[in-house]
């Protein structure tokens, strides 16, 4: 919070950071501007009532003087001394009213109880409804005079013209903030806002100029710098629409927003978050609402493990998870630095969650039974997996070691050690699988599957299935901003290649919501929206970096890797089954697979994976699995690999 300036009348906390001295000036500045203002207010009930003919001054004083005393016990009861009056606001109005009202209730009551003569019964509440116009107007005359020398600022420290884009309770907030700072060298112009009601409407002496579509227009004739988007609601489609139209206005306009909604819960509109536009805002979706009755009920109070816990989708499950007070997490994961790193901002944001971290891997079934004996976990989030697709076709025995045999370790134990909540996070590469890494998926669904099937009736075992997550690690977008910060090329496999993407905190909040549904054995698939080109993605992210696509960074596409779609699926069309209760979440029907002929088929690749036998894990993932179209030439170890899609 910054320190109150020497020019304000109150403050919220005036004693932070304050000297004593200072505070207690303030305040005996402010209480002698009221007094002076209730004296008014006495004086003018009397003219008043009494037509402008004052009577016998001696009842003015010593009405005066207790209404004044009433006054002061009423304006240190509802705490008047501690309001801020360069930040006065609608919402501080009704606590004076208050302390006025009362004043005028308490002295009226008096009045009919012990009248007096000289004194008329309707003069206290004349007195009481002056003193707070009075009051009222003295405040929001500070405010008015304090934000109007920053709005007047010398027009040097204002360099930037600033569109703002939408006029809603955001954007009102955003102009104030900006009128207050003229340090930050921004001068807003106007709104534009499809609101037909807001049309030719003034907004902090701000107009708004017309609607979203007249972008282009404004820019020119307001000879607009920036273009800042304030509607943290805005869906990926209209972002991209504005920075389209803006960008085609004036090529080198900044495009700037505040926050989407979901990271505006924690913290209020402020101009230090506002930020340059992001691949996530041109892909962004309606906020996912939870269902917060329902994960509560199975995550407070309860001892959570998350394997894979330092990982992108772990460490935002546990920061996630934090919300709802679990009994305790158990960080489970085999990189030592990533769960140190979440220990530490564990201790820093949620210094009130008890956990512990458990360094192994879950193929160690020894070490897992362990875990199991000493933490007795209720819930597990399974999120420990190799996800690499080229890196699993060169080496398919580390599929099989970590993603299969870990994960049934895993299952089996939870089984056997009553888990309440088994949670799978799968990919959509799982489905009609191509490549080394999507069958070893499948694989694990069809475990968790026939766990669900063993399990006991207070025991639930589901599978959430998604696709690419913006920001994880290895993901495409950290590597293409490498490649454009670096000057190009920018490689992509395919011009065609097509992928759905989420973001790490959508991802992990539809996983929270999708296992409250808590059907067992099913497979809960997020609703990922329409796909994306990486193509696209690409061309927008050169953009964002204030650069155009081949004359700036050039593209050079580099043919699809070994075990590449071109198109991923989320579903196959025997397992559609519909939507759940929740407009964002699908759940498909499951096609199991015999439980010995699982196990036998978990036994044959692991044999192979022994044998470091790559081509036969291949023959039996494309043999055991429905739609499994495995390729079988091996990679070529002595060329590079090239680089993602």
């Amino acid at each position: 919070m910054a320190m109150p300036t020497k020019t304000e009348f109150g403050s919220p906390s005036a004693t932070s950071g304050v000297k004593p001295a200072v505070w207690l000036s303030r305040r005996l500045r402010t209480g002698f501007v009221d007094l002076v203002l209730w004296s008014i207010a006495t004086v003018g009930a009397f003219a008043l009532r009494y037509d402008g003919r004052i009577p016998d001054v001696g009842w003015v004083v010593a009405v005066f003087a207790a209404l004044t005393s009433m006054k002061l016990i009423a304006s240190t009861t509802f705490g008047l001394h501690r309001q801020s009056w360069r930040r006065f606001s609608f919402l501080d109005a009704p606590i004076v009213a208050g302390a006025m009202a009362s004043v005028g209730v308490v002295a009226t009551v008096t009045l009919l109880v012990a009248p007096i003569p000289a004194v008329p019964i309707g003069l206290p509440l004349v007195d009481a409804l002056l003193s707070l116009v009075l009051m009222l107007g003295a405040r929001g005359g500070v405010r008015y005079l304090d934000e109007d020398r920053a709005r007047r600022a010398p027009t040097a420290r204002r360099t930037r013209n600033v569109l703002l884009v939408g006029a809603g309770e955001a954007g009102s907030i955003m102009v104030r903030e900006i009128l207050r700072h003229p340090e930050t060298g921004m001068n807003p112009v106007g709104f534009l806002d499809d609101d037909p009601g807001k049309a030719g409407i003034r907004i902090s002496s701000v107009p708004v100029l017309g609607k979203v579509a007249d972008i282009a227009d404004a820019i020119v004739r307001e000879g607009v710098d920036e273009v800042l988007i304030c509607v943290p609601s805005a869906d990926g489609g209209s972002v991209r629409s504005i920075i389209e139209r803006a960008r085609g206005a004036a090529p080198h306009v900044v495009v700037r927003t505040i926050p989407a909604l979901h990271e505006l819960l924690s913290g209020k509109v402020q101009i230090n978050r506002i930020r340059s536009v992001t691949i996530d805002d041109l892909l962004r979706r309606p906020t996912v609402e939870l269902d917060v009755a329902h994960i509560l009920d199975y995550l407070h109070g309860k001892r959570v493990m998350v394997t894979g816990a330092g990982g992108s989708i772990g460490s935002e499950l546990v920061r996630q998870i934090c919300k709802f007070q679990p009994k305790e997490l158990i960080l489970f994961g085999h990189g030592e630095n990533s769960i140190y790193q979440l220990e530490r901002e564990l201790d820093v944001d949620w210094p009130g969650i008890k956990y512990r971290s458990v360094i192994a891997a879950v193929q160690n079934v020894v070490r897992l039974e362990n875990v199991f004996n000493t933490y007795h976990p209720e819930v597990i989030f399974h999120t420990a997996a190799h996800k690499h697709v080229p890196l699993m076709e060169q080496n398919p025995e580390e599929a099989v070691f970590n993603n299969i045999v870990g994960s049934r370790n895993l299952v089996e134990l939870a089984v056997q050690y009553g888990v309440t909540h088994f949670v799978n996070i799968s990919t959509d590469k799982a489905v009609n699988p191509t490549s080394v890494m999507g069958a070893s998926k499948r694989i694990v669904e069809m475990l968790v599957e026939s766990a669900s099937r063993r399990a006991t009736s207070s025991q639930t075992f589901v599978s959430v299935r998604f696709g690419n997550v913006l920001g994880s690690r290895g993901s495409a977008v950290p590597i293409f901003k490498k490649q454009i910060a670096a000057g190009g090329p920018v490689t992509v496999t395919h011009p065609d290649m097509v992928r759905y993407f989420m973001t790490i905190p959508e991802a992990a909040r539809l996983v929270l919501q999708a296992s409250a549904h808590g059907t067992n054995g099913e497979i809960y698939i997020l609703d990922m929206g329409e796909p994306v080109k990486v193509l696209d993605l690409v061309k927008d992210l050169i953009r964002l970096s204030g650069l155009e696509p081949d004359s700036d960074i050039p593209i050079v596409f580099t043919g699809t890797r070994p075990g590449e779609k071109l198109y991923e699926e989320l579903m196959t069309e025997s397992e559609q089954k519909g939507r759940t209760s929740h407009e964002k979440i699908f759940v498909a029907q499951p096609q199991p697979m015999d439980t010995d002929a699982l196990e036998r088929t978990v036994d044959d690749l692991t044999a192979a994976a022994l044998a470091s036998d790559g081509e036969q894990i291949r023959v039996l993932l494309s043999d055991r699995i429905a739609g499994a179209r495995l390729q079988f030439q091996e990679p070529r170890i002595d060329e590079e690999p090239p680089m993602l899609a």
